[in-house]
């Protein structure tokens, strides 16, 4: 079986951004309300990040059920890692998940300033300075066998689609506007010369867009 490179349950606003602007230690999300923009995620049973509570079930946890789901790495842009610009000057930041982060695997993170390794629990940051078909390569055998999750945020998903690297995407749309920002799409029909696609609307309010390769 082909290793995959998916999209798993990643959330824009209705005009497609998927963060605000003005990103800080204190706001990841910039000027987006990540409260707002995740609350259909966050409040399933099976969330990205794990708590102890029992959470809603139906649409939105059937998806979120599969962020997890045969997953071997992840990448990610360095702005999803922290709020850091340029050489790194302070390595005691190591992300914004305390010491426990939610992601099980090795995850390599796109930046064009190297910085060394770390482990943190059973989470191993490496960070790549290359374009995305090599950072894909490392991360697939670090993967060993399993998929690899795209995590985001927006400017790396785009990159990734331009290289045309991408087998799947979940994307779900969220009814908030914020008007700029890291934007994923203009209107997801910009994707419909490579993918298929289906269009699921969620009680919740949100609607999930999912693509795979025609």
């Amino acid at each position: 079986m082909s290793q995959l490179l998916r999209v798993q349950s990643f959330t824009v606003s209705s005009d497609g951004f998927g963060a605000g602007e003005g990103q800080s230690l204190e706001t990841p999300f910039g000027h987006a309300d990540p409260g707002s923009l995740l609350a259909w995620a966050f409040a399933t049973d099976h969330p990205p990040i794990a708590r102890s509570e029992p959470g809603s079930r139906g649409l939105d946890d059937y998806f979120t059920r599969d962020y997890a789901r045969n997953i071997g790495a992840e990448i990610m842009g360095r702005n999803k890692f922290g709020p850091q610009r340029g050489p790194w000057q302070d390595h005691e930041w190591q992300g914004w998940w305390g010491d426990e982060p939610p992601f099980h695997t090795p995850v390599f993170v796109m930046t064009h300033h190297s910085r060394p390794s770390f482990t943190l629990a059973d989470s191993t940051f490496h960070f790549v300075d290359s374009d995305p078909a090599a950072a894909l390569s490392r991360a697939k055998k670090a993967a060993q066998g399993k998929d690899v999750r795209l995590g985001g945020g927006a400017t790396v998903i785009r990159r990734f689609l331009d290289a045309d690297l991408i087998d799947t995407l979940h994307v779900a749309v969220a009814p908030i506007e914020l008007r700029s920002g890291a934007r994923l799409w203009e209107s997801p029909d910009e994707l419909s010369d490579r993918y298929h696609q289906d269009v699921v609307p969620s009680p919740s309010g949100v609607t999930h867009h999912v693509f795979w390769r025609k």
